[in-house]
């Protein structure tokens, strides 16, 4: 099950695994092409400038995340695209809505019909309401465009779902739940907490966690300070055995070791208050696998008891809008 937070800076997307892997995606409102929200409170905070009522989630539900992700991909096409995007795009593109005139009504009328009656908004089959979405595919290539909408409590969480400005088009009703608290919940640290903080190119992660044995057990992350000497504060060169960051994997054919060298062409930024040395489960972090190879940058934090905090910055193609996702993982006891 994945919890779904809405709020008016955008919405997120929480799942757990075995209450050790905590997993939190963001997407913000610039990631998509529209973004609305309807709140009894929104005229009350229509100049509200707050970036803490901005965050607030006004509406929290769980869903089945595999029947979204079926949903989505159900014209096989929901891969990303590059699709090449001009500078005046946000006056340009077309509402995926259809005009009062051409009849339409409320997202809820006829949403568990497929569109050939022309019910509810983006349009159905041939009707009108296809004519506006020839602004949101790119090329020639065929790709999945998307409108989702969500009345509130008690109501499914509605796609409309096209293969093309032409159509096909299929409307999907998932049912919705009340949500459940999260181990994340409990999960948070402070900066004052974090004794080691890394920032990286995502590719030089990827590319050591793609080398280890996938059959691996454990996977341990040590990191030691940087001595630094002199008035300048130069760092010292250190002996091959004490490397500043090291990732150690182990299992039942032996182990593997990755060291990262002190150079800011590597480690944009490095931070470590002492010596650290986490152990985690290895099928654990190759969940995080996936996010990794799709992402840019990677924040790598531990806190004083071992909580593992992966940040993955996403950004979307063809413009300068980013959303992030973060796991964190419970270390072994060892």
């Amino acid at each position: 099950m994945a919890t779904i937070g809405l709020a008016r800076s955008g919405l997120t997307v929480t799942v757990e695994e075995a209450r050790t892997l905590h997993a939190k995606a963001f997407i913000f409102a610039p990631l998509f092409d529209e973004y609305e929200t309807h709140t009894a409170d929104n005229d009350e905070n229509e100049n509200d400038d707050d970036e803490t009522a901005n965050a607030n989630e006004f509406a929290t539900f769980q869903i089945h995340l595999n029947i979204l992700i079926e949903c989505l991909n159900i014209f096989g096409t929901a891969g990303p695209i590059s699709a090449p995007i001009s500078g005046n795009a946000n006056n340009n593109f077309k509402r995926w809505k259809r005009n009062e005139e051409d009849g339409g009504g409320s997202d809820h009328e006829g949403a568990g019909e497929r569109g050939g009656d022309g019910r509810g908004r983006g349009g159905g089959g041939g009707g009108g309401g296809g004519r506006g979405l020839a602004a949101y595919f790119g090329g020639s290539e065929k790709s999945t465009s998307m409108r989702m909408s969500y009345a509130g409590d008690g109501y499914p969480l509605t796609l409309l779902i096209a293969e093309d400005a032409s159509g096909p088009f299929t409307t999907c009703e998932i049912s919705t739940y009340d949500p459940e608290p999260h181990l994340g919940l409990d999960l948070n640290f402070g900066s004052s907490e974090v004794v080691m903080r890394v920032i990286l190119k995502s590719s030089w992660l990827r590319d050591a966690l793609s080398e280890l044995d996938p059959s691996s057990e454990r996977l341990t992350i040590i990191g030691n300070p940087v001595e630094r000497v002199g008035a300048e504060g130069r760092p010292r060169q250190r002996p091959n055995s004490t490397p500043i960051l090291r990732i150690q994997a182990e299992g039942s054919f032996g182990s593997t070791e990755m060291d990262y060298p002190n150079d800011r062409e590597v480690l944009e930024t490095f931070e470590c208050k002492r010596p650290v040395s986490c152990t985690y489960r290895f099928s654990h972090l190759s969940r995080t696998l996936r996010a990794l190879s799709s992402s840019t940058k990677t924040s790598v934090r531990i806190d004083e008891d071992g909580l593992l905090s992966l940040q993955f910055q996403m950004i979307k193609p063809g413009s300068s809008a980013e959303g992030f996702i973060e796991f964190r993982c419970l270390p072994l006891d060892e």
